[in-house]
């Protein structure tokens, strides 16, 4: 089912005053925010019509647009360009003509030649790179002007007039606030100021997560040994490890570990008590060194499970590369050295593979599906393959845990970027505490942020090197698999399409301090909960809005079917920005009536409960009338 939520949160879209229904929605959390439709290509306006364009908030010498309706701005957000007579060059609606403004955190564009006005808005974290199109020699129509090339599967165009000499100064904003680190400024989340409902930087905490999962037991503890960063720097203060594992141990078995992530607890089964844990690939060499204490490290979790005393590895990499990475020190290991443990590669391709796909894809979905080659080009990307690769893995590795009882070791390189896509989605698949909204946060705080996934270089954050080698789409995958299995177990999800969209637009805006940098050590020295804002907050401040209306909590595990007949290409999401491609009803409007309904049936099952139970007491209190003596 493509879904398409229509919601008051964020990001950049195309909108036309004409296509507001009476489904709109004004949330006072977000009143001085865009509060936008976007993510989903649901075209309309925002409810509050613009904000008044105040001196306080438009940067000395910047002349306000000709209306008095300007960008709505959020708390900290503050013009720093306005151009006049600029065209915007869509490739579904043709060219439209109006004002742009550049702030410190988006770009927003009206057009004012139309009686319904249409409207843009990009948060510049979208934005990947800028470049000048024609010079002064250029003569034709729109020639001269800036295309922005974004990192949510769309480029914008905009078309500026020579005389107006309105270009140079668009492009110099454009750059140093799309790519502030670039430039020595703040990312936006640091001036960004807006109170919540809820304070997203509580919601997880590593001991009490622990402890939900029933650790500290006889067979593993809790420990702060790297409380300082000092035996890992990429991974979290607390772990938690086999009871017999001294510090000494685990210092002699980082050394053995590529970055020093040693194997440590992911998640426990609740009645086997077989365990997943992560870590990186050790430092066999050409050589084939071995390591007296990382296999006593490894015998010691597989003993921590008396269900079985098998151990599977799963490493993530194809075993070619592998292999290769003996040539660099790396490798895997050695079956002679690990004699209990099962030697699995999952194939799956690296970060340089996976950027290389996505590029593919959106060539294929934007500007223009090409109709008559649409599933020839669309497996030639390898994307919904590389999807169903991590699906599958992660399906074995359920498979190992739940029916076979095994403990199971994940890593591939360094441990940050294919690991954390399988241990992360198997858990999901494992535990039905992580398929409820706060859970996958939980979810995404643990695996993925403490456990140091390098969001700052896989995203690019503020930095305008566009081309660099490290950027990847490997989070944006792991959200992709997910969608992938609510789309087959739809009742099992708390949360819908608006909830997982919402994750990622807020991935690249810079919003929100949530992804900012590459690991926790990163984000205690530069203060990122006393300095910015969660996304959490702002999501659970809105909750509603993120509900699966069919959701129906189940204790069991799932297992989705890895196979390319059930991998589909979530339209929804990669191709949201074409309007042929979007659903003709509101969905976001279907979902609410769904979600009143569910409540009001929910209402009338308690109060038949009610009524059944006092009809049994007063029945229960009723004395019974004895028989007649002559009818009797």
């Amino acid at each position: 089912m493509l879904c398409h939520y229509r919601v008051p949160v964020y990001l950049a879209m195309e909108r036309s005053t004409k296509d507001v229904s009476s489904d709109s929605i004004s949330l006072a959390t977000d009143s001085k925010s865009s509060s936008l439709n976007s993510k989903f290509g649901q075209d309309s306006v925002s409810s509050g019509g613009g904000t008044l364009l105040a001196s306080s908030n438009v940067e000395p010498g910047v002349s306000p647009p000709p209306s008095l309706e300007g960008p709505p701005l959020l708390g900290g957000e503050t013009i720093h360009d306005v151009a006049h007579d600029v065209t915007y060059l869509c490739p579904y609606r043709g060219p439209t003509r109006g004002y742009l403004c550049v702030t410190n955190y988006k770009l927003y564009f009206r057009s004012i030649d139309r009686d319904s006005p249409v409207i843009l808005e990009v948060p510049l974290g979208v934005v990947s790179r800028v470049e000048k199109v024609g010079g002064h020699s250029s003569k034709g129509e729109n020639s001269y002007g800036l295309d922005l090339f974004c990192k949510d599967m769309r480029n914008l165009r905009f078309g500026h007039k020579q005389e107006n000499r309105s270009r140079r100064s668009v492009f110099e904003k454009l750059i140093v606030y799309a790519f502030p680190l670039s430039n020595k400024k703040n990312l936006f989340a640091l001036d960004y100021k807006e109170n919540f409902a809820e304070n997203g930087w509580t919601f997880y905490e590593p001991i009490a997560e622990f402890r939900r999962m029933g650790i500290p037991n006889d067979m593993w503890k809790i420990t702060k040994c790297n409380e300082g960063y000092t035996i890992c720097d990429s991974y979290p203060a607390v772990w938690a490890v086999p009871v017999m594992a001294t510090e000494e141990d685990l210092r002699a078995v980082a050394s053995f570990r590529s970055r020093g992530r040693v194997p440590i607890l992911s998640w426990i089964h609740p009645e086997s008590q077989a365990t997943l844990t992560r870590c990186s690939q050790p430092l066999v060499g050409v050589s084939g060194k071995r390591s007296r204490e990382d296999e006593k490290y490894i015998q010691t979790i597989m003993d921590a499970n008396a269900q079985s005393h098998k151990m599977f590895i799963c490493d993530a990499r194809p075993s070619a590369n592998a292999i290769a990475n003996k040539a660099r020190g790396g490798g895997y290991e050695a079956e002679d050295a690990y004699p209990n443990a099962d030697i699995v590669f999952f194939d799956i391709h690296n970060i340089h593979v996976m950027r290389e796909s996505l590029r593919k894809l959106k060539e294929i979905c934007f500007p223009v599906i090409e109709e008559g080659r649409w599933f020839s080009n669309l497996e030639s990307t390898y994307w919904l393959k590389h999807i169903k690769n991590i699906i599958h893995g992660a399906g074995r590795i359920v498979d190992k845990i739940e029916t076979h009882k095994t403990s199971v070791l994940v890593h591939c390189s360094d441990g940050w970027d294919r690991t954390v896509q399988l241990t992360a989605l198997a858990m999901l698949l494992l535990d039905p505490y992580y398929r409820t909204i706060k859970g996958f946060e939980v979810l995404i705080e643990k695996e993925w942020l403490s456990f140091g996934h390098k969001f700052q270089q896989r995203i690019g954050h503020g930095d305008n090197n566009h081309s660099d080698a490290d950027r990847s789409p490997v989070f944006l995958q792991f959200i992709d698999c997910v969608w992938q299995v609510t789309q087959q177990l739809t009742n099992a999800f708390e949360f819908n399409d608006c909830f997982l969209i919402t994750i990622i637009d807020h991935l690249y805006s810079c919003r929100f301090g949530t992804f900012l940098y590459n690991s926790e050590k990163e984000r205690m020295a530069n203060q990122v909960k006393q300095n910015t804002i969660s996304l959490w907050s702002y999501i659970n401040s809105n909750i509603d809005l993120y509900k699966n209306p069919l959701y129906f909590a189940k204790q069991q595990v799932l297992r989705p079917i890895a196979s390319m007949r059930h991998i589909r290409l979530w339209r929804g999401l990669y191709c949201r920005w074409n309007p042929t491609m979007r659903p003709q009803e509101p969905i976001y409007q279907r979902t609410r009536e769904l979600l009143a309904q569910k409540d009001q049936l929910e209402n009338m099952a308690e109060e038949s409960r009610k009524e059944l139970k006092n009809r049994m007491v007063r029945s229960m209190n009723t004395p019974t009338r004895l028989s007649s003596p002559i009818h009797g």
